[in-house]
C-alpha cells in the first residue's frame, strides 16, 4: 500500500472521529436544555396547581403571576431552551384541543422528568398568538393517492404554517374567504351533519381534524389521547370534512338542454333493462346472521310440471302466450326497429360538441372532487379502518366477475396437471384424428415430447408482444405446445373423453378458491350455438362431474363467429344459431322434466356473456335492418345486432321464468375492449354490467351516462396490457376516481398471470402501479361483489345484511372495511350529479336496483 493510501484513510478516520464526538457533544447539549426546560414547566404546572386547591385561581394576583410566568416562558425561548439544536433530530407535536379547554387539559398529561431516556426529542406548544381553535391544523393531510396518516407523532413543526394556509384555501376554495377577517374561524363555513330529524348539527372544530401517535410508548411519551380516543369509537360514527361547493350555479339555458337530453338517455336505459319484479331481499328475508349453509345436495332434481305456456320465434325474437290458443304477448319486448332507432338517437346525443364538452366538464370536477375528499379525510378513513376489528384487504370478500373457464388455471397448474397425466395415465384414449384413436402417450409421440421434455417455456401459453394488437395470435395461446390436439384434450368439455380431464382440472381450481376462502369466481363457459344439443351436453358435464363450489357461478359466453360456421356449412341463417341457444332454454322453463340435467344446470348460471375480438371492422346497423332469418350472407353481423336478439330473447327468458319463480339470467357482455364507441352505446341500453369498457375513455358523454347509471365495468387491465392498452394509459385508475362502479377482475390466468391467485396480483400490481390505498382496494372489493351473480344469502354474509340500501346505510364495515366516510362522500356527489341533470327534480330510490 503506497504513503498516499494510508494518509488518506488516517484523515478520513480523523474526520470522522471528529464528527462522531462533536454529534455526541451537540446531542448532549440539546438534551440537558430539553431536561432543563421540562423541569421549569413541571415546576411550573405544580405551582398553578397548588393555586388552584388554596382558591387563587381567579384572583389579581393570579393574573399577574400567570403574566409573569409567560414572560419567563418567552425569555426561557429567548435563551435557546426552546430552539431546535440538531436538524436530525425528530420533532413531537403536542396536540391542542378545543379553545374552551383549559390550559392543563390541552397538554397530553404531566411529564414525567424522571429517567426520561436519552435521545427524547423536544416538546412542542403553540407559537404565540396562533389560534386555539386552529391547533390541530398543523397537521398535514394524508397524499391523496394513499391513506397513510402523514400527521405522526415526527412531523416537523415548521412547515405547519403553509399546510394550514393551504388547507384553508382548499377548504374555501368556493366561499367568500376574502369576506371574513384574519380572526375568522376555518371551521364556521364547514358543512353541517344533519341528525335523524333533518335538523342540523354543527361540528366541533376540534373532532373534525384528529392526530394519532405510534402505538405503545415511545422514549416514554404517552399515547395521544385524541388517537386512542378515535380508535376506541364505532368507525361508523366518524365526521368527516364535507365538499360544499357554493354558491350554487343555476344552469343556463343552453345546460338545461343538454340535462334534458341526458335525462332523455337515461330514462330509455330504464325502458329496457331487465328488472326482477320481486327483489331478491324482499323473498328472502335474512334472519339468520350466521354463514349460510351450503348446499348438500347441489344436483338433485326434483320433478315439476309442465306449464301451460306456449312460445314461438317470430323474427329473431321468442314470444311467449299464455296457451297455444292465446294470442295476446305476456313479455312484450321492444323490436329490432325501436331498438335501432333509440340507439341511433344515442349515438347523436354523443356526438354532439355542447354536450361533450359540459360532460368533460363534470366529469374532470368529479375527479377533482375525490382528490379533494382524500387530502382533507385520508386519515380519517385509515383510521376507521384501523378500528374494524379482523377486517383487513385479504379477509374481504373479493369476486373475480370476468374470468374464462378454459383459462382459469395458471400456465405452472396447467403443467404440472399434463405431466401427472402422461405419468399415471399414458395409456388412456383420449382423441380420434385421421382415422385412428390415440393414447395420451401416442400423442405426445407424435409430438415428439416427453414428459421430461415439458416446462413452462415450451407449453408457449402466456402472452407476450406479439400478441399485442394481434387477437387472433392471442387466441392461438390457448394450445398447449402449439398444438389444437393438446387443447382439445386438456381443455375441452366436449371430446372423446367427455372432458374428464378438464373437470379434474375445473375441480383443483375450486380447491384452490376454497382454500384462500375469500376469493369467489364467475366462470364463462363457451356456448357456440352450432346444433341445439350443445346445452344438453355442457349441463351433464358439469352435473355428472359434479362441478360444483359455493365460491363459484356461471355465465354463459356467447362467441359471435357465425361468418366461421357459414363458410363451413353448419348454419344456414343468422336465425339458426338464435334457435340453437335460446329453444332449449324456454324448453326446460316451460317442461324442467324435458331436460331435468339443464334445470339443475340453469340455477347455477347468473349470466350471458357476448366474446370476441371487437377491433375487426364492421358495419354500423340501420333502423331496419334483415331480420335473423333474412341474414344469409357470409359477413357477420354487426356487434349491435347481436346484443338486440341477445338482449330481447333473454328478456322474454327472464320474464318468464320469474314468472315460474325460477332463478333469473343477466346480460352480461364484453363491450368496449376495442372497436367502434356504439358497442357501448348498445350495452348503455340493455346491459346489467359490461367487461372490460375502456374504450369509455374516448366519450366524455358515454362514460358520465355510464356513471350515473352505476353501470359496473369488470376492468381487467393486465389483459388489456397483453392485448389493446398499455398498463400505464389504462383509464381504470381515472373512471375509479371519478366514480365510476369498477372492479378488477383476471380475464385469463392462464395468458396473463404468473401466480397460484390471480385476482390478488391484479389487485398487488394495480395498488403498486397507481398507489391504490387500502381503502380504495377495499372498495374495489365490494363493488365486485355486487357487479356480482351469487346470491342474497352470500352477498348479506359477505358485505352486509343490508347491503342493498343505496349509500353508507347499505354499509357494513365489519364485513366490507370499507369506512363509511368514503361511501358517504360516493353517494353525496352522486346525487349532487343526479340533482343536477334532473335540475333539482331527480327521485332517488331506497334501495340499489336489484
Amino acid at each position: 500500500m503506497d504513503t498516499y493510501a494510508i494518509h488518506l484513510a488516517m484523515a478520513t478516520l480523523v474526520g470522522a472521529s471528529f464528527m462522531a464526538v462533536s454529534a455526541y457533544y451537540m446531542h448532549r447539549k440539546t438534551m440537558n436544555q430539553l431536561l432543563e426546560f421540562a423541569k421549569v414547566v413541571e415546576r411550573e404546572r405544580e405551582r398553578e396547581n397548588r393555586d388552584d386547591e388554596l382558591g387563587w385561581g381567579e384572583s389579581p394576583q393570579h393574573a399577574k403571576g400567570h403574566a409573569e410566568k409567560r414572560r419567563s416562558y418567552s425569555r426561557l425561548k429567548e435563551n435557546g431552551y426552546y430552539r431546535r439544536a440538531s436538524a436530525s433530530m425528530p420533532d413531537v407535536m403536542a396536540i391542542s384541543g378545543d379553545g374552551d379547554i383549559d390550559g392543563d387539559e390541552r397538554m397530553n398529561g404531566p411529564v414525567s422528568v424522571d429517567g426520561i431516556p436519552a435521545g427524547l426529542p423536544r416538546l412542542h406548544t403553540l407559537r404565540e398568538g396562533t389560534p386555539a381553535g386552529h391547533a390541530n391544523l398543523t397537521k398535514r393531510t394524508g397524499h391523496p393517492k394513499s391513506p397513510v396518516a402523514s400527521a405522526s407523532a415526527f412531523e416537523s413543526f415548521e412547515a405547519s404554517d403553509d399546510e394550514h394556509n393551504k388547507l384553508e384555501a382548499y377548504v374555501h376554495a368556493n366561499g367568500n374567504a376574502n369576506e371574513q377577517g384574519p380572526g375568522h374561524n376555518l371551521f364556521q363555513d364547514l358543512p353541517k351533519h344533519n341528525n335523524a330529524n333533518g335538523e342540523q348539527i354543527t361540528i366541533a372544530a376540534p373532532s373534525m381534524i384528529r392526530s394519532h401517535s405510534m402505538s405503545g410508548d415511545l422514549h416514554g411519551v404517552p399515547p395521544d389521547p385524541v388517537a386512542a380516543d378515535i380508535l376506541r369509537k364505532e368507525p361508523e360514527h366518524e365526521t368527516f370534512v364535507r365538499l360544499n361547493i357554493s354558491p350554487y350555479e343555476v344552469p343556463s339555458q343552453e345546460e338545461a338542454d343538454v340535462y334534458r337530453n341526458l335525462q332523455v338517455c337515461l330514462e330509455m336505459r330504464q325502458n329496457y333493462v331487465f328488472r326482477e319484479a320481486v327483489a331478491p331481499w324482499e323473498k328472502e328475508v335474512i334472519s339468520d346472521p350466521s354463514t349460510p349453509k351450503p348446499n348438500p345436495n347441489p344436483f338433485d332434481y326434483t320433478p315439476e310440471g309442465k306449464s301451460n305456456h306456449y312460445f314461438q320465434m317470430e323474427d329473431g325474437v321468442v314470444h311467449v302466450y299464455a296457451d297455444k290458443d292465446s294470442k295476446e304477448d305476456l313479455f312484450p319486448v321492444a323490436d329490432a326497429t325501436t331498438f335501432f332507432t333509440d340507439l341511433h338517437h344515442i349515438l347523436k346525443v354523443i356526438a354532439v360538441g355542447n354536450i361533450r364538452t359540459l360532460c368533460h366538464h363534470r366529469l374532470d370536477l368529479l375527479e377533482q372532487k375525490f382528490s379533494l375528499h382524500l387530502m382533507l379525510n385520508a386519515d380519517r378513513e385509515f383510521l376507521a379502518q384501523k378500528s374494524a376489528p379482523h377486517r383487513d384487504f385479504y379477509n374481504v370478500r373479493k369476486v373475480d366477475t370476468h374470468v374464462h373457464h378454459s383459462a382459469c388455471m395458471n400456465q405452472k397448474h396447467l403443467l404440472r396437471f399434463i405431466k401427472s397425466k402422461l405419468r399415471k395415465e399414458p395409456d388412456e384414449v383420449v382423441i380420434f384424428r385421421d382415422g385412428t384413436y390415440l393414447t395420451l402417450k401416442e400423442v405426445f409421440e407424435s409430438l415428439d415430447l416427453t414428459g421430461y421434455d415439458l416446462n413452462v417455456d415450451l407449453l408457449d401459453v402466456h402472452a407476450d408482444k406479439s400478441t399485442f394488437h394481434r387477437f387472433d395470435k392471442f387466441n392461438l395461446k390457448y394450445n398447449p405446445c402449439g398444438q389444437s390436439r393438446l387443447r382439445e384434450i386438456f381443455l375441452k368439455q366436449d371430446n372423446l373423453i367427455q372432458g374428464r380431464f378438464l373437470a379434474e382440472l375445473t375441480k383443483q381450481v375450486f380447491s384452490d378458491l376454497a382454500a384462500s376462502k375469500y376469493q369467489m369466481a364467475e366462470y364463462r363457459i363457451s356456448m357456440y350455438g352450432r346444433k341445439m344439443s350443445e346445452w344438453d351436453q355442457l349441463a351433464s358435464w358439469i352435473v355428472n362431474n359434479e362441478l360444483y363450489s359455493e365460491n363459484v357461478v356461471w355465465l354463459i359466453q356467447l362467441p359471435r363467429l357465425y361468418n366461421v360456421y357459414k363458410e363451413m356449412g353448419i348454419v344456414t341463417s343468422f336465425q339458426n344459431i338464435l334457435d340453437n341457444i335460446f329453444l332449449p332454454l324456454f324448453e326446460v322453463t316451460v317442461d324442467p322434466d324435458s331436460h331435468p340435467q339443464l334445470h339443475v344446470f340453469l340455477k347455477q348460471v347468473v349470466g350471458l356473456d357476448l366474446v370476441d375480438d371487437e377491433s375487426k371492422p364492421e358495419r354500423r346497423p340501420t333502423k331496419h335492418m334483415p331480420t335473423p332469418a333474412q341474414w344469409t350472407i357470409i359477413f357477420n353481423p354487426a356487434y349491435s345486432y347481436y346484443v338486440y336478439y341477445c338482449y330481447a330473447n333473454l328478456y322474454t327468458l327472464n320474464k318468464l321464468r320469474e314468472s315460474k319463480g325460477m332463478t333469473t339470467i343477466k346480460f352480461r357482455p364484453h363491450s368496449g375492449e376495442a372497436g367502434d364507441i356504439d358497442h357501448l352505446a348498445a350495452t348503455f341500453l340493455t346491459a346489467h354490467n359490461i367487461a372490460h369498457g375502456i374504450n369509455l375513455r374516448k366519450s366524455p358523454v358515454l362514460q358520465y351516462l355510464y356513471y350515473l347509471a352505476q353501470i359496473g365495468l369488470a376492468m381487467s387491465p393486465l389483459s388489456n396490457n397483453s392485448l389493446f392498452l398499455d398498463y400505464r394509459r389504462n383509464p381504470f385508475p381515472m373512471f375509479f376516481s371519478r366514480g365510476l362502479n369498477v372492479s378488477l377482475s383476471t380475464d385469463d390466468p392462464l395468458q396473463i398471470h404468473l401466480t397460484k391467485e390471480p385476482l390478488v396480483e391484479e389487485y398487488s400490481i394495480a395498488a403498486s402501479v397507481w398507489k391504490l390505498s387500502s381503502c380504495d382496494l377495499c372498495e374495489i372489493a365490494r363493488n365486485s361483489v355486487y357487479q356480482s351473480g351469487f346470491s342474497h344469502a352470500l352477498k348479506s354474509h359477505w358485505i352486509g345484511k343490508e347491503y342493498y340500501r343505496r349509500g353508507p346505510d347499505g354499509n357494513d364495515i365489519h364485513r366490507t372495511n370499507v369506512p363509511r366516510i368514503r361511501l358517504e362522500f360516493r353517494d353525496m356527489i352522486w346525487r349532487e350529479e343526479m340533482q343536477q341533470v334532473y335540475l333539482g327534480s331527480a327521485n332517488f330510490p331506497e334501495y340499489i336496483d336489484p
